[in-house]
């Protein structure tokens, strides 16, 4: 693809903000989409800060707006189509990092792109398994094996071995013992999820006592502030380890910004349609297809103004 202009990233690059961060009303999703459309040259520009936007998904609101909007004032300020050029891989990423952080781990051990799921093997036969658009560091000692929660959500089978196998997240420690456990970043916290053993919750420090012992069957968020049993929005949080997302009686925004983790871009949501209900299990390999399905059981209407930018809508 050819380097975009700097002039046309930066537009790309506020139309982001404002999009993903405001609410949009009518006049300036009609303007956006002028926009998106006027050139080819547009749509490119698009295309690669939407690609960008993808690593910044799963931090923190305040702080992914901020990095995107730094990265719009750097590149108004260097017009350098070299430096655009790196936009679409991680070294442009990780020059952001020097001035934006915490950023997500493009320097960790293990990680997956948008859309990608992977199973990593440790050296103990434990198992991680990454979800969209996350990352791990991995190691281990005579002491201890250790999973830094980098960015995103993990599913981890340990492996038969003596040592404690501990999970860090920005929240706390994990230790976990004959276990199979889901670990999910979300802005409220750290959804803990527990299928068979154990998970003691530590706070800041593991050399203390836990807080708590999350048993086979339970879920909590847990955060600085303490921990909490997670909200049931009707998503199972193990069917991604399958290739699909599995939703009962589920709201309709909350089933798209699921969608949303497994495809580029955004995916945008009328409030007038933001409470109809989702029910059945779908298969995450074909991101379009799942909209094309659900438009089949609910009165609504999947509009593609680019690959990148999709609007779901009342039907007319």
């Amino acid at each position: 693809m050819p380097t975009p202009d700097s002039h046309l990233v930066d537009q790309a690059i506020q139309w982001m903000i404002k999009l993903r961060y405001n609410t949009a009303d009518d006049a300036s999703t009609a303007a956006f989409d002028q926009w998106l459309h006027t050139s080819e040259a547009h749509q490119q520009a698009w295309q690669r800060v939407a690609t960008l936007n993808d690593d910044f998904n799963h931090l923190p609101a305040h702080v992914s707006r901020h990095a995107l909007d730094g990265a719009r004032q750097h590149i108004s300020r260097r017009e350098s189509l070299k430096l655009l050029g790196l936009f679409a891989g991680a070294a442009g990423l990780a020059w952001l990092g020097r001035d934006y952080t915490p950023l997500p781990a493009l320097m960790a051990d293990y990680r997956t792109a948008t859309g990608e799921r992977r199973w990593v093997t440790l050296e103990d036969g434990s198992k991680v398994q990454l979800n969209s658009a996350s990352a791990v560091d991995i190691t281990s000692s005579a002491e201890q094996r250790l999973v830094n929660l980098r960015q995103g959500e993990i599913l981890i089978n340990t492996g038969a071995d003596h040592r404690p196998l501990w999970v860090h997240t920005r929240d706390g420690y994990l230790r976990a013992v004959g276990t199979r456990l889901l670990v999910r970043e979300e802005l409220q916290g750290t959804l803990l999820a527990v299928q068979q053993g154990a998970v003691a919750v530590f706070a800041d420090r593991h050399d203390g006592a836990a807080r708590q012992v999350i048993k086979p069957g339970e879920q909590v968020m847990f955060n600085r502030s303490g921990i909490r049993p997670s909200p049931n929005n009707g998503l199972d949080p193990w069917a991604w380890s399958d290739g699909v997302i599995s939703a009962h009686n589920m709201r309709l925004d909350d089933f798209l910004a699921e969608l949303g983790r497994y495809r580029s871009g955004l995916v945008r949501c009328s409030e007038a349609v933001a409470g109809l209900r989702v029910s059945g299990t779908y298969q995450l390999e074909d991101t379009d297809q799942v909209l094309k399905l659900v438009t089949q059981s609910l009165a609504i209407d999947v509009t593609y103004r680019s690959r990148y930018w999709v609007t779901v809508s009342a039907r007319v």
